[in-house]
């Protein structure tokens, strides 16, 4: 029996309450300029970065539209099932890219709709937990300026984010939209970061080594899958002519 637009009709209303309520807002933030208060310390990157918000809502806008046709409800609603709604309540964004990855998904839709928001959610997310921590235990970059111990805690914190992107790049399903969430992320900080040479400095270098891993994996793949069709062509030509000798 063909799936019908009202299967899992309950859970349907629900994402779309939910995302209209909670997710849908940053939209309309994002014109007003209301996208980040925080704290300024010296990992904070520039403004124009929170931009990437109303990038991942509006393709999770994609993502409760999508819902409603066969393959999008195998993937949503079978799939990730409540757990969209608890995004909103709970920030249940790892969880959610836990399901996604091992989910099978098939065809463009499911990349644009499923895997791309919610690897830019997990990325930016990763981001921001990293500043959360700078901004409750870093000093205030606009009255103090950068100790030795500021600038190691940033160096660390740009090894943690290069070290994100390395698992994305060589994890078993490689997710470049995350590693493209931290290298938005880096540029920002480096734009905006002008007054300590240091951090200035290490986010552009970081920066930069971000699509420099994903270039390596490419090239060692390249490598790997030449290697084998080389083995493949000389087991070809010692293999006997007559079978059984």
């Amino acid at each position: 029996m063909a799936d019908s637009w009202t299967d899992g009709v309950l859970l349907k209303i629900v994402n779309l309450v939910t995302y209209s309520l909670f997710l849908g807002s940053s939209i309309y933030t994002s014109s007003t300029g209301i996208l980040f208060h925080g704290r300024e310390t010296y990992f904070t990157p520039a403004p124009w970065a929170f931009y990437i918000w109303p990038l991942i809502h509006l393709l999770l806008l994609g993502t409760v539209i999508y819902q409603f046709s066969p393959a999008g409800k195998r993937v949503i609603i079978d799939g990730i099932s409540w757990y969209f709604p608890l995004l909103a309540v709970l920030n249940s964004a790892y969880h959610i890219y836990y399901i996604v990855t091992k989910h099978s998904l098939q065809g463009v839709p499911d990349e644009l709709f499923v895997r791309l928001p919610f690897s830019l959610y997990h990325g930016w997310t990763t981001v921001l937990v990293v500043l959360s921590a700078f901004e409750a235990f870093g000093v205030n970059a606009l009255k103090q300026p950068a100790g030795v111990w500021t600038k190691i805690f940033v160096f660390l914190a740009f090894v943690f984010l290069e070290s994100t992107v390395a698992i994305y790049a060589y994890s078993t399903k490689s997710d470049l939209p995350g590693s493209v969430a931290i290298a938005w992320a880096l540029w920002a900080i480096f734009a905006h970061q002008t007054g300590p040479a240091f951090i200035h400095w290490s986010a552009l270098a970081f920066a930069i080594i971000a699509p420099v891993i994903w270039v390596a994996k490419g090239a060692y793949a390249l490598l790997d899958s030449s290697r084998n069709n080389v083995v493949a062509i000389y087991d070809e030509e010692r293999a006997p002519l007559v079978p059984g000798n």
